[in-house]
């Protein structure tokens, strides 16, 4: 594989993509919320276990 190989691939990949429309970016935009919203959960639950067991 070469570096000539490599540049035949990105040239089609540039080919072929194309710019998202909105639903495409809102569905993205939830979907990171989602993700932020869950990870924030189970750090307020691990919190919240911590503190129990050295109860503070």
């Amino acid at each position: 594989m070469g570096l000539g190989s490599f540049f035949q691939q990105a040239a089609r990949l540039l080919r072929t993509i194309s710019k998202p429309d909105w639903s495409t970016y809102w569905l993205s935009i939830k979907i990171v919320f989602i993700g932020v919203a869950v990870l924030g959960g189970i750090g307020y639950m691990v919190k919240l276990i911590s503190a129990t067991i050295q109860g503070i």
